[in-house]
């Protein structure tokens, strides 16, 4: 991966997006894209917009969603613990004897989940996992007063986990669910700009609130009203010894963007993808989508009396965990996946399934 373009991953994989904050994730990606892009542009909710070639047909959006999981504060006690709710596919039991950050009006408050030592546990019981209510964060103040000058209900919190290398090509981080998403969407839009100029209108497309509905994209979906939409996001990645392959796949780190099969995802654009993925010499693998997506493509591909719409994942290990581990080449394949598929289309075409 050349250099300004890690700089830039690192960058979206740092910067919090809890869903319903995810401005300053938004505001670094809008700040690379504009360099390449003919315009830039904002809706309400704050989902972003990069344009190039506006002229063009077909209309193609090259999406991510740029919001993570997390947590809010529910409640402060009189002792000055915070109480949290979770934002999104939140796991309870990764929850405790962590340090948590909350991103408040006076900027970030660095928190400890607490924890039971085990010499004070009750050893003739199994652990149990704890309900996300029965958490509190250790802020280090004395009363709820001093807590309240510090934190308000409503403060959206991470882990502080951030982006390492873990090894050669394997890359660790919380949030790659999704960031790497809109980093693909950006990379491709770079890669689009960097050939002649193509037939099709690109519009990349950065969207809010996936984690929660998939509302930013049915947004999107609506006002940009693209001919076909391509859809990164995350993968289940099944090359570890806890996963069950009969019932979630075969699906590996460093082999290739995951193409789905099913339910959304067009079966006019899956082919083209793979017809791209042979000439750029790309490896695929597949997943069955035989009751959705799980993805914006979900909410994109009804809009409009529908839209031409396909999910291209990235295999992720431990998703929804602050350790998420993905294979960067794998994520410049996804980009290069969806360039070419923009690049190949012919003026005007539109994609339709034949009866």
């Amino acid at each position: 991966m050349q250099p300004s373009s890690l700089k830039f991953l690192k960058s979206l994989l740092d910067t919090v997006s809890v869903t319903s904050r995810e401005h300053p994730a938004q505001r670094v990606w809008l700040d690379y894209v504009k360099e390449f892009a003919d315009r830039v542009e904002t809706d309400a909710y704050g989902n972003c917009f990069a344009f190039l070639n506006e002229g063009g047909s077909p209309r193609i959006m090259v999406t991510g969603h740029s919001d993570e999981i997390g947590f809010m504060v529910q409640n402060i006690s009189e002792e000055g613990f915070i109480y949290f709710t979770g934002v999104g596919g939140v796991d309870p039991s990764l929850v405790r004897g962590q340090r948590l950050q909350i991103q408040t009006r006076k900027g970030p408050v660095l928190g400890v989940t607490g924890t039971l030592a085990p010499h004070m546990q009750d050893r003739g019981k199994d652990p149990e996992v704890p309900k996300l209510h029965e958490c509190f964060l250790d802020i280090g103040v004395k009363s709820k007063k001093e807590a309240q000058n510090l934190v308000r209900v409503g403060d959206v919190i991470t882990f502080v986990d951030g982006f390492e290398i873990l090894r050669g090509d394997l890359a660790v981080a919380r949030g790659c669910d999704n960031r790497i998403g809109i980093f693909a969407a950006a990379e491709a839009l770079r890669l689009v700009a960097g050939e002649k100029k193509p037939a099709a209108c690109v519009v990349a497309v950065s969207t809010v609130q996936e984690e929660i509905g998939l509302h930013g994209a049915s947004m999107a979906g609506y006002s940009v009203h693209p001919d076909a939409a391509l859809v990164a996001d995350v993968g289940q990645a099944t090359d570890i010894p806890i996963v069950n392959k009969n019932r979630f796949g075969d699906v590996k780190l460093g082999k290739g963007p995951v193409l789905g099969r099913g339910s959304a995802n067009h079966p006019v654009l899956v082919d083209r993808l793979e017809e791209v993925a042979r000439k750029k010499k790309i490896a695929l693998q597949y997943s069955t989508d035989p009751r959705g997506t799980g993805t914006d493509a979900d909410a994109i591909f009804i809009q409009r009396g529908g839209i031409p719409s396909v999910s291209i994942g990235l295999p992720n290990r431990y998703m929804h965990s602050p350790v998420e581990v993905i294979h960067l080449g794998d994520l410049e394949n996804v980009a290069r996946l969806m360039a070419g598929f923009c690049v190949s289309t012919k003026k005007n075409e539109k994609f339709r399934v034949k009866i």
